[in-house]
């Protein structure tokens, strides 16, 4: 049979050794692999190519659809993008998997019976990294939630549950606050549930979920959440298996995937051979399950436990009383190779025929709306008259209501501050001037520039705009604290 192709990024700090002693594992196990070594992370970006990844190296990823990435180094500064987000949003991996098991008693752990994956949003929400400073004291990050792509990753999820022959999927969001965004998320998880009715699902708001998580990892099976969540979740659930280290990421897409170990490039250690390659070794395992070789998969795996379980430990994971041997990087992936065919006796042994990493090519869900435009938040930088709310509230009735553009009311963080609110609080530069017709009524686009004509003839620095839009009757936007 003709070999698999991949590319194969090295990294920096330790990923050159642990590449190196990962794939030496693969070979030994029949994986049968083409590679291309691509460069990317700390060299490529003192290039001056401020996302770590050169042109032409789009062309091989495109050939091979599979990259396995050891950990990289993004050099301190600014200027400088997300390797691993570039890399996502531009092959479309819009799922990020990243299983959490215990391997107790061989590694410690107070959850000796934790068995979860956390099935994360790979692409949207504030990873897509929008940011603006508008004032002297007020930033801004936008968080992006979709329809089709909250629909890809809450499908995903209950296929992977379903082919893995797992039982539930528990969905974290901030719905109690973030009522279109996250509210968006849980609806569509609830949607979808329905065409799943063997697979148990819930939901969960993301802080008493996390607390939950971290108390009674056993009670989970599958875990659903947006991009930022996820994150925070997978950390959190690989640290209570006993090793950040060990952690395995995943990034699946319609026609490109990318495995990889969550810990960093640790350039302390880098060149003393004492690294532990477990975690990139363990993200090849869902690699080659993805490239139809679960079998290999399945040995590597295997081996690795009866490695473990028999005290073959690097420094990271080595202990006195449990341990038998301390290796570096080079013996540990020796060991592993001499206990290929191996199956584990105090672990509980793998098998993955059959088990795969879903790929799902669905359309999504046609909406079709009827949207008006009723209204228009303008965002002021103003900081005058002592930040008065009244003073500034004064001067739009006066200065720039506009026929049947009035005022409604006027925000600073989020809290409504006029019409007059009966606390007062402290106040920044960055405000948000709310105007609607009465009654709700539909404006027209020449209304509002007749209306910002007006900020303009006042002296008013506008740096924002938000159109506040009904779809189907109902208002899409989110009202003031206190309105």
């Amino acid at each position: 049979m003709a070999k698999v192709p991949i590319a194969v990024a090295y990294g920096d700090g330790i990923g050159p050794e642990i590449m190196s002693a990962c794939l030496r594992i693969l070979d030994a196990a029949g994986a049968d692999l083409e590679i291309t070594e691509i460069e990317v992370g700390e060299k490529v970006y003192r290039e001056g190519f401020s996302s770590g990844i050169r042109p032409d190296t789009w062309d091989i990823l495109q050939h091979t659809h599979v990259l396995y990435k050891a950990p990289i180094t993004t050099p301190q500064g600014g200027g400088y993008k997300s390797l691993n987000v570039t890399i996502r949003n531009s092959l479309g991996l819009y799922a990020n998997v990243r299983p959490s098991a215990s391997y107790y008693p061989v590694v410690d752990t107070n959850h000796p019976m934790m068995d979860l994956v956390i099935v994360r949003e790979n692409e949207e929400d504030l990873y897509a990294g929008i940011e603006h400073r508008q004032t002297a004291e007020v930033y801004q990050a936008l968080k992006l939630i979709t329809r089709p792509g909250t629909e890809k990753i809450v499908r995903y999820a209950f296929e992977f549950t379903k082919r893995t022959g797992r039982k539930k999927v528990t969905c974290l969001t901030k719905d109690n606050i973030l009522k279109l965004s996250d509210g968006l998320f849980h609806k569509v998880f609830d949607e979808i549930a329905t065409e799943y009715p063997t697979i148990e699902a819930e939901h969960m708001i993301i802080d008493i979920g996390t607390a939950k998580l971290a108390a009674q990892p056993e009670i989970f099976d599958v875990i659903v959440a947006p991009n930022l969540y996820g994150d925070i979740l997978s950390d959190v659930a690989s640290q209570l298996t006993g090793s950040v280290g060990l952690g395995v990421s995943s990034n699946i897409g319609d026609r490109y995937a990318m495995f990889e170990a969550v810990h960093g490039s640790a350039p302390d250690i880098a060149g003393r051979g004492i690294a532990n390659p477990s975690g990139l070794l363990l993200a090849a395992v869902p690699m080659l399950i993805h490239l139809g070789k679960a079998d290999v998969a399945e040995r590597i795996h295997n081996a690795w436990k009866r490695t473990l379980e028999e005290g073959i430990h690097t420094p990271d994971i080595y202990k006195a009383d449990r341990s038998k041997v301390r290796v570096g990087t080079t013996e540990f992936a020796f060991e592993v190779q001499q206990r290929l065919g191996y199956k584990p006796e105090i672990l509980e042994a793998v098998n993955y025929q059959g088990d795969i990493i879903t790929q799902l090519s669905m359309p999504p869900t046609q909406v079709n709306v009827h949207k008006e435009l009723v209204g228009i938040d303008v965002f002021l930088d103003w900081d005058e008259q002592g930040r008065d709310p009244s003073v500034l509230g004064k001067l739009l009735e006066d200065k720039v209501n506009s026929g049947e553009m009035k005022l409604v009311m006027i925000t600073n963080r989020g809290l409504k501050v006029y019409p007059a609110n009966e606390i007062k609080t402290f106040s920044t530069d960055h405000w948000r001037c709310r105007f609607q017709q009465k009654n709700n009524g539909v404006i027209s686009h020449k209304q509002i520039l007749d209306l910002l004509q007006k900020f303009d003839a006042a002296g008013l620095d506008f740096i924002k705009t938000e159109n506040l839009y009904t779809f189907d009757g109902e208002p899409a936007f989110s009202l003031g604290q206190g309105q």
